[in-house]
């Protein structure tokens, strides 16, 4: 597994922190230098954090873990999706849905209602009501998808949660910690790297920034995919039967 070389790092902007005034004491030690009164992020401790944050994306996925990303900043969901599709990962690139990590039993059954919705506007189920029905119907799914859709085959809690903006999602960062479930995130000068267990130091504004770190840590997750892979083929015995499962549907459609 090759991480980024700092030249590569540095053309992707990885090492422009914020303005000095708003350094996190605790950043301190990730911090190189100050230019034009902004902070200059070590780029050899970037690169030491991420191989460590990949090693372990790689070996979770090897164990058949999930990871969660966590990314709704504006301009980079759509690469926080993208990023989570190609390594078959769960996501959430809207508002974070509160009790998802700590409540989850009763989350769930919302994901399991997109579900149903999902499958029956699919089959053609809808089509029995009228347009006006059909109307509020897609009014209501389209909400439910626009929340749920990048986590609608999460299960159960995941094993690991990816951050790429740790200012901004407060809200995931304290139910993940309250359950204490791992976290690896980009951390910028104006953040406090003590929160998480695998700290990137690093740009979490600059697309280019984010892009490669995730590029970094989606290729660990597919490297530990392919491991797993590889040692259940090498071991036939071990291999876990997979039932299939049906979906039970209810007869009518319920409130969102």
């Amino acid at each position: 597994m090759q991480t980024p070389s700092i030249i590569e790092m540095l053309k992707a902007g990885v090492h422009f922190g914020h303005q000095t005034g708003k350094r996190h004491p605790k950043m301190i030690p990730y911090i190189f230098t100050v230019r034009s009164g902004v902070h200059i992020i070590n780029l050899e401790e970037t690169a030491r954090l991420l191989q460590e944050a990949a090693n372990f994306a790689r070996d979770m996925a090897k164990k058949k873990g999930t990871l969660l990303f966590v990314g709704t900043k504006k301009q980079t969901q759509e690469k926080v999706a993208n990023f989570a599709k190609s390594c078959g990962m769960p996501y959430i690139t809207e508002r974070w849905i509160g009790g998802l990590l700590t409540n989850f039993s009763v989350v769930k059954q919302r994901i399991k209602q997109y579900r149903v919705w999902k499958e029956q506007r699919e089959l053609g189920s809808w089509d029995k009501y009228t347009k006006k029905e059909q109307l509020i119907l897609t009014k209501k799914f389209e909400r439910l998808e626009k929340l749920f859709s990048g986590v609608a085959n999460l299960d159960t809690d995941p094993d690991a949660v990816i951050l790429v903006d740790l200012k901004r999602e407060k809200t995931a960062l304290r139910e993940a910690r309250k359950q204490h479930i791992p976290l690896i995130s980009l951390c910028d000068t104006n953040t406090n790297p003590s929160l998480i267990d695998h700290p990137i130091p690093a740009n979490d504004d600059a697309i280019k920034s984010v892009e490669l770190i995730l590029q970094t840590l989606t290729d660990a997750i597919n490297e530990g995919r392919k491991l797993q892979e590889q040692s259940v083929a090498a071991n036939p015995v071990a291999r876990e039967s997979k039932s299939a499962q049906k979906a039970v549907f209810p007869k009518e459609i319920t409130e969102a």
